[in-house]
């Protein structure tokens, strides 16, 4: 499993349906429905945090404050910083455990020693969209939300990186992707973090493992021929790792070369050394580069 190093963030501990979290100074308590176990609350922390996610039995949920909390904080993540706030369902902004593909996607740009352009489908508040600047790519970074796509902004102003090549894109991902297509446009690595459910251009729901190889599909026209590296994300239950790799592997091998690989993607609790997983992804990597494990 692969595991972000972390400095700011910590999973502290984990048990009976939830974690304890500190983001920066801030402790807090978020659901977690895949933690099944019941080992305690003995960190002191538990019953001193700033606020926790509670679950409403008719869906959703709201925030229990215990502290006052800043309308906003930040953290960082190497050259990276972040604002953070409670956010409805239990967000804060960030997803920590992404880390390791922001890491990945930055030492390919950096080895590529060319300039690379990055797509970044579903791009929320832009932490991969940072790294990849950072690193030196061009990104057009596209999500429907225009509350996010402003948050992608700000938190590019707070990194220090306002000033680098990027497009900022409110738009569907499939409508976009399709201009792309007949505008000929070309991509030399794109970043997919489709959510579990979504609606099409129609207003129809969809399910992403129904979806996910017409939108993987999609891009095939836009890789460009000499294109380093796509990722895929997923924090859906029904696609696992190996499911999402040969996905991959039969759609881009064929036509790219290069390799895939897969794994769960996870977050270290202090207080037992193990991980908890907290997704998965796939990764194929263009010509005969060998992928992180």
């Amino acid at each position: 499993m692969r595991e972000a190093k972390w400095k700011d963030y910590e999973l502290i501990d984990c048990s009976d349906g939830e974690r304890l979290e500190r983001w920066g100074d801030i402790i807090l308590i978020r659901p977690d429905p895949q933690i099944i176990w019941k080992t305690g609350h003995n960190d002191p922390r538990w019953k001193n945090a700033h606020a926790r996610y509670l679950r409403s039995s008719s869906g959703g949920g709201s925030w229990q404050y215990y502290k006052k909390l800043p309308e906003q904080w930040t953290i960082t993540y190497g050259d990276l910083t972040f604002g953070i706030k409670p956010m409805g369902f239990k967000h804060t902004g960030v997803f920590p455990e992404q880390a390791v593909n922001w890491d990945f996607a930055a030492e390919k740009i950096r080895s590529a020693k060319r300039p690379l352009k990055i797509l970044n489908m579903f791009a929320y508040t832009g932490a991969a969209t940072l790294a990849c600047l950072n690193a030196g790519a061009s990104v057009a970074h596209v999500d429907a939300s225009k509350g996010m796509v402003q948050w992608a902004k700000e938190n590019a102003s707070l990194s220090g990186l306002s000033d680098r090549p990027v497009r900022w894109l409110v738009d569907d991902c499939v409508k976009f992707v399709q201009r792309e297509q007949r505008r000929g446009n070309k991509y030399d690595g794109i970043i997919m973090d489709p959510p579990s459910y979504g609606r099409g251009p129609g207003g129809e729901v969809w399910k992403l493992e129904e979806q996910l190889f017409s939108l993987v599909e999609l891009c095939m026209p836009i890789l460009s021929d000499n294109a380093e590296f796509f990722i895929l994300n997923s924090y859906t239950t029904g696609l696992s790792p190996s499911v999402m790799e040969y996905l991959l592997g039969v759609m881009l091998i064929p036509r790219f070369g290069g390799s895939v690989s897969s794994s769960e993607i996870g977050l270290h609790v202090t207080s037992t050394g193990l991980s908890l997983p907290c997704g998965s992804t796939a990764l194929w990597v263009g010509g005969a580069d060998d992928l992180i494990s």
